[in-house]
């Protein structure tokens, strides 16, 4: 297709549309994070006032195993992250070599269905009681669901923008960006308010039900908006040419060998190689990995346990974190994203500039675990005051925006068109396997503190 006859994404349209489905992607998630104090508070004792007295006799004579006050709250964290990370990394894998024969509408559609199914019932059981074994079971097979499906979904949108233009893969990036940064803003804001740990959470899952349904409205329009049925007819008409010249080679090799029998098989619809897609991106692949694993290291794991050293007995010890981790990092990363957008920089042709300021992020490690990080055990703090920490942030956080924005832009457009969307699911798992490599390192640093 001739370039004289590109359509103009009119109103930015598709940009929007890109930019809301990446907030729908990790804002219902960022949202279940942000309740995590109103799951871990009904996971405390049992609230024997809302059962008959004989039932309770009856729970208290059980021979079932009795668990101790409290572990189901202690442990939540720890099985959350692990119930969070391993369906991601598994989804997000099978579906870079799945995504060629599942269709694209069932995947994302279907993804978005399902998530929405969630947190209906998420916002549902807020107002039922539950003891809180079949509380946390319950809340633990949703995690498993919603990640598996958002691993999915990710993994199948990151493909999609892996056509268009490099621009288009930083909406996605910036709408992930302002999903952390809106989430951080709620918290804030129900400190402010006093609210009751359950109706802030009725409210955070009410409003991802409405974010999903929103991303499903804006999914639909995108394949009537021509500047997208474009690209979509580029990538059919670029893998036509392919095959053309393949069935043209074949046509030579058969007339050489007539004599001896051809070829044994047609490989006209030859899909895309996972592994010859690699070798051209694996040094971005694997510095998006690197980006998260660095950040996931650290953040939240270390970064939440930070203390205010001027608070005092002043609000400020309320919403210390709230403000200085959550939020500062949640705002500066979605600056991060969102430059890509006017400016990129290293370019695309730079090799080795772009893993290199990847891989200067570790700096950030040891002077986030040297903060007043309580409790510690081993090392000496040696950046006592609160700037310290929020300047530390604001770097780790813009770096982590900028540099992953880069290498999930660069990574489709270093292959031919047809070969881009499976280049973007590569790229998407990556992604998703830096969050799981960083979650298991954070237990590491935790501890070395």
């Amino acid at each position: 297709m001739t370039t004289s006859h590109r359509p103009q994404d009119r109103y930015k349209a598709v940009w929007f549309i890109f930019f809301v489905l990446g907030l729908g992607t990790l804002l219902p998630w960022n949202f279940f994070m942000t309740a995590t104090m109103y799951f871990r508070s009904r996971l405390g004792p049992p609230q024997n006032n809302s059962l008959p007295e004989e039932n309770r006799d009856l729970l208290a004579n059980t021979s079932l195993p009795q668990l101790k006050p409290g572990f189901l709250d202690s442990i939540f964290n720890n099985v959350m992250t692990i119930c969070a990370m391993l369906p991601l990394l598994v989804f997000t894998c099978l579906n870079s070599f799945l995504h060629q024969r599942i269709p694209q509408a069932l995947r994302i559609l279907g993804s978005l269905v399902a998530i929405l199914l969630m947190f209906t019932v998420t916002a549902i059981l807020v107002k039922v009681n539950l003891d809180p074994v079949s509380f946390f079971t319950v809340t633990m097979i949703k995690i498993v669901i919603i990640n598996s499906f958002g691993a999915l979904l990710q993994g199948s949108l990151f493909g999609l923008a892996g056509l268009l233009p490099t621009s288009y893969t930083v909406p996605i990036m910036s709408g992930q960006g302002l999903a952390g940064t809106f989430a951080a803003m709620a918290m804030i804001c129900a400190i402010a308010s006093g609210s009751k740990l359950e109706q802030s959470a009725f409210g955070y899952f009410i409003t991802a039900c409405v974010v999903i349904v929103l991303s499903i409205i804006c999914y639909v329009v995108l394949p009537r908006l021509k500047f997208y049925q474009y690209y979509q007819q580029a990538k059919v008409e670029t893998l036509g040419e392919q095959e053309t010249k393949m069935d043209l080679i074949r046509r030579g090799d058969n007339c050489a060998k007539s004599g001896e029998g051809g070829m044994s098989k047609s490989s006209t619809h030859e899909r895309p190689s996972i592994i010859a897609i690699l070798k051209q991106i694996w040094v971005l692949a694997l510095s998006v990995c690197f980006v998260f694993t660095v950040t996931i290291g650290v953040f939240p794991s270390v970064t939440a346990e930070v203390q205010s050293t001027i608070a005092g007995t002043s609000d400020w010890n309320k919403y210390f974190i709230p403000v200085s981790c959550f939020f500062t990092f949640n705002v500066f990363d979605w600056a991060g994203r969102s430059l890509t957008t006017v400016y990129m920089w290293p370019k695309k042709e730079s090799r080795w500039l772009l893993p290199s300021l990847v891989v200067a992020r570790i700096v950030f490690v040891p002077l986030m675990m040297l903060c007043n990080v309580h409790p510690r055990k081993n090392l000496p703090v040696v950046f006592h005051h609160d700037a310290w920490f929020i300047i530390f942030m604001i770097f780790f956080a813009f770096s982590n925006g900028y540099l992953a924005s880069l290498c999930m832009c660069f990574g489709p457009k270093k292959v031919k068109p047809f070969e881009a969307e499976t280049a973007g699911t590569i790229m998407a798992f990556f992604l998703s396997l830096g969050l799981a490599l960083g979650a298991l390192l954070s237990f590491g640093l935790r501890a070395i503190v």
